[in-house]
């Protein structure tokens, strides 16, 4: 057993992590809470990776297995807030879990759970001897942002807050009359369109915007609306608004099985590819109406053959990047009207944005940001990610004794790089001004760049001074 150390930071204001596991899951979130003065420990076997770790962030690293009780009382698990099991194997996972509860059955445990068999099981991890908890399948979790993604074609990025009642979508500006206007203008030339802009990505740099700033031809914008507004703005914006019928997945591996699944329930017509004869024959078998083929997603003959241009949607999910970012470029170039492309090293996805693709998926991020708001502070019902982890839209409830309630917004000494996007009371969506005043059970949703979300919690949970 070896320990890495770096500075120690105050932990009177901070929450304790203990992470078991540095590869892709574990690192990118251990960056993230390390990055909002977070006390972050990471244990893992692998010395190589804890030393990227601990030579790249402020955490303490421990050397050891998880399942090991000695390693998770040296870890402080006894006294952590959060334990999350995020190493690639389920069943150090599970008994890591298992003896985290012994030691403080008080903390929050996520366990990472790739089995479908042990997800069958899900009342037994959850219930009083492991206590989970949550359980995170990154393959689940990246068909459920697929499907995000599917729900408004036009869009870049779609999410849901408040159960559905508001959305967040990316749309990319294209239309050029509505360049160089403001925000307070681009909301009066959208009429009665309920609409509010969170924020501006341009030339890959992230602005949170005030009314006074403009919109340019190319921007990609994140807008706050409800359904019944979606296809106006999708078409003001230039955004095509085509409904999705015919599909091609190129990957037969058990995100491809899981996603054709999936749109054999919605109605679509699916095509499903794979190099493997076998695990053609097998997949035949187990899907409805899937037409499975053999074949090469980056062979242009092939795709030419199978009438690519006619796709509405094709998605890339072979366990290879490559593999990947070429068959999309590939079925984008020849007519596809929109591709979907699985990256899994998460320091790729600016990469595939400058090259073209624009809809990209991570299974690592897609764990990553169900983990995030089981780690967030006070009222914080749910989070997600903006730009991959530049910046993060939160929902939470206002407190009654929150330094957010009773006050107009305006009045509200917020944290910079943080903005209010808009309230759900009841049933109703408001779309806030500065004279706006929160009441507590209001549902918040907020905006916020990575440094300011920290001071957002911290707002959120009790009446705080910023200086």
């Amino acid at each position: 057993m070896r320990s890495f150390w770096r500075r120690e930071p105050s932990k009177a204001t901070q929450s304790t992590i203990v992470i078991a596991g540095a590869g892709e899951v574990g690192f990118h979130i251990a960056k993230r809470l390390a990055s909002e003065n977070k006390q972050v420990v990471v244990v893992d076997q692998n010395p190589a990776a804890l030393r990227r770790l601990a030579d790249t962030l402020d955490v303490q690293t421990i050397e050891g297995s998880a399942s090991s009780p000695k390693i998770l009382d040296v870890a402080g698990v006894e006294d952590a807030d959060i334990f999350l099991a995020v190493t690639d194997s389920d069943e150090i996972n599970i008994i890591a879990c298992f003896f985290a509860n012994i030691l403080n059955p008080d903390a929050v445990k996520l366990a990472r759970i790739r089995n479908d068999e042990y997800s069958l099981y899900r009342d037994a991890l959850t219930g009083e001897t492991l206590n989970i908890s949550m359980l995170i399948n990154p393959e689940v979790e990246i068909i459920k942002t697929i499907e995000r993604m599917v729900t408004v074609p036009g869009a870049l990025e779609y999410s849901e807050f408040v159960g559905g009642k508001v959305k967040l979508i990316g749309l990319r500006l294209k239309e050029p009359r509505y360049a160089g206007l403001s925000l307070i203008k681009l909301r009066e030339e959208m009429g009665d369109v309920s609409l509010i802009i969170g924020a501006i990505l341009r030339n890959e740099r992230l602005i949170i915007p005030t009314g006074r700033d403009t919109v340019e031809q190319g921007d990609l914008l994140y807008v706050v609306t409800e359904d019944r507004d979606i296809p106006e703005i999708c078409r003001a914006f230039g955004c095509e608004h085509l409904a999705i019928r015919d599909v091609l997945i190129i990957g037969g591996g058990n995100i491809g099985l899981k996603l054709a699944t999936l749109f054999e329930r919605k109605g679509y017509h699916v095509k499903l590819v794979d190099k493997d004869e076998d695990r053609c024959q097998w997949l035949a078998g187990v899907l409805n109406k899937t037409i499975v083929l053999k074949g090469d997603g980056t062979d242009q003959d092939f795709l030419l053959e199978e009438n690519v241009a006619a796709m509405d949607l094709v998605v890339s999910l072979t366990g290879d990047e490559e593999t990947n970012i070429l068959s999309s470029l590939l079925s984008k170039n020849m007519g596809a009207k929109k591709t979907i492309t699985r990256v899994n090293k998460t320091a790729y996805l600016p990469l595939v944005r400058a090259i073209g693709i624009e809809h990209s998926v991570s299974p690592r991020l897609s764990a990553v940001n169900s983990i995030l708001h089981y780690v967030r502070k006070g009222s914080v019902l749910s989070t997600v990610s903006i730009k991959g982890e530049e910046a993060e839209a939160l929902e939470a409830i206002a407190l009654e004794k929150s330094g957010v309630v009773n006050k107009p917004l305006k009045e509200i000494d917020f944290p910079k790089g943080a903005i209010v996007l808009c309230l759900v009371r009841g049933d109703r969506v408001i779309v806030p001004t500065g004279d706006t005043v929160i009441l507590p059970e209001d549902r918040i949703i907020i905006l916020a760049l990575r440094h300011a979300v920290s001071k957002v919690e911290d707002a959120l949970a009790v009446k705080l001074e910023y200086v």
